[in-house]
């Protein structure tokens, strides 16, 4: 362990592995197999659990619990892992459970913006640059793509995919995949249209834009293909998302099944 600055009332594993400029909060706990990197921040009342690997300048806020066992009756104590990349927020009392699968490892990427009171689940991956908003709940093994945005009280079935630059509607139950580029919401669940707000945000304008447009159109009246869609980056992303088997289905569109 390094010279972090650690509050006094903190409890600190001598064997966790911490950068020299990490800070610590009063009445954390970080655990023995721990590594922290630098600049990264734990506050108050975190408990930072075994086989925990947290990255760079990441804000971890109050009453986050990070590694804890997965919610499996069947775990049997395996070692298992929680890795966090750099520079996201996670704030108070979120909280990310270790992997189910022995040797595997539940997964956050970087940049990420995580809002307070979450739950992901065990074997869970999340991308870069995904904001889930409060009270998210993500059952096991769910899959969110990079830049994908939940809106607050979603709450997400197992062994589901969430495809990346998606925007999913507040208090949405999420019981099958969401397409990539999509926006989806509603009673009963369906995909509405592009989410054409944060596509242009990254930079996916004219042909490219309009690439989308023509293979949501195609999807739409059942064109699994997307036969005559030009191959764009993102049509190609596309292609590769739906030619992986779901495990759950994928939800249509508002006026077509």
């Amino acid at each position: 362990m390094g010279s972090a600055f650690i509050h006094p009332t903190a409890v600190v594993s001598e064997k966790a592995e911490i950068d020299s400029s990490v800070v610590i909060g009063p009445l954390a706990i970080v655990e023995d197999n721990v590594h922290i990197g630098a600049g990264s921040t734990i506050g108050p009342l975190s408990i930072i659990r075994n086989f925990s690997r947290i990255g760079k300048n990441n804000t971890i806020d109050a009453h986050v619990v990070i590694g804890g066992d997965p919610q499996h009756t069947a775990f049997d104590g395996s070692e298992s892992w929680v890795r966090i990349g750099d520079n996201n927020i996670i704030r108070e009392a979120t909280v990310i459970h270790r992997a189910f699968v022995p040797g595997a490892a539940t997964i956050v990427g970087s940049d990420c913006f995580l809002m307070s009171q979450l739950h992901i689940g065990h074997d869970c991956v999340i991308g870069d640059k995904i904001t889930l908003s409060s009270y998210v709940v993500l059952g096991g093994h769910v899959e969110i793509g990079d830049c994908a945005v939940l809106g607050g009280g979603t709450g997400v079935h197992q062994f589901l995919r969430i495809g990346a630059y998606s925007m999913v509607a507040g208090q949405t139950p999420l019981r099958k995949d969401v397409l990539p580029y999509s926006m989806i919401g509603g009673n009963p669940v369906r995909h509405y249209r592009l989410n054409s707000v944060g596509l242009r945000r990254a930079g996916i304008k004219k042909e490219r834009y309009r690439a989308l447009e023509a293979s949501f159109r195609a999807l739409r009246e059942g064109d699994k293909e997307m036969s005559g869609v030009p191959d764009t980056e993102e049509v190609n992303q596309l292609r590769e998302w739906l030619s992986v088997k779901s495990n759950r289905g994928v939800y249509g569109f508002l006026c077509k099944d």
